[in-house]
């Protein structure tokens, strides 16, 4: 049903993917309301009517972009589970993922959002549901490769695809994660 309700979703939608953009391309600093409602195209009294503080749109941005990318890879998870992949198959396809996986604003912006989380404990607990989440979906695949512990090793998982990530954005080099993956999980 379209109406006034929908509207308001999709200014928030418009304004969350705005305040991502801006993230990305001028870093939590650089985050200003008049930045993001420009980039939104609202007012700013729409921006203040939808999100009463920046804290509390910098969370719903963080986790909106998470719940995303879960839901991408869960997707890319699911098309290859019938096919009985192995560990080593399987660090090769998560290598290809992460080579193939765009560095634009969006993903810059979650790095910087989790970065921003240590100096500001208000968004401390939507980045441990962040990585709730990706320990989640690395938590199942290693499940169902019958690795021993895999919530433990869900973790180191996550954490080393995260550095590798991070590196690729600060080098420019794509970082062969199959061997390190392998060698973490055997």
């Amino acid at each position: 049903m379209a109406g006034p309700a929908a509207a308001a979703v999709s200014t928030r939608d418009d304004i969350l993917r705005a305040a991502l953009t801006v993230v990305g391309e001028q870093g939590v600093a650089g985050l200003t309301n008049r930045r993001i409602a420009a980039a939104a195209g609202v007012s700013l009294g729409s921006l203040t009517y939808h999100f009463a503080s920046q804290t509390e749109l910098l969370r719903e941005a963080m986790l909106r972009f998470a719940e995303q990318e879960a839901a991408q890879l869960t997707a890319l998870a699911e098309a290859h589970r019938a096919e009985g992949l192995g560990l080593e198959e399987v660090a090769r396809l998560v290598e290809r993922v992460i080579e193939q996986l765009p560095f634009g604003t969006n993903e810059i912006a979650a790095l910087e959002l989790y970065l921003h989380a240590g100096r500001d404990g208000g968004l401390r607990e939507s980045a441990r549901r962040c990585f709730a989440g990706y320990d989640e979906l690395a938590t199942t695949v290693l499940t169902a490769l019958g690795v021993p512990e895999p919530e433990r090793t869900a973790t180191q998982v996550v954490a080393l695809i995260v550095g590798m990530q991070l590196r690729r954005l600060a080098t420019g080099e794509p970082q062969p994660a199959a061997e390190a993956l392998t060698r973490l999980v055997s």
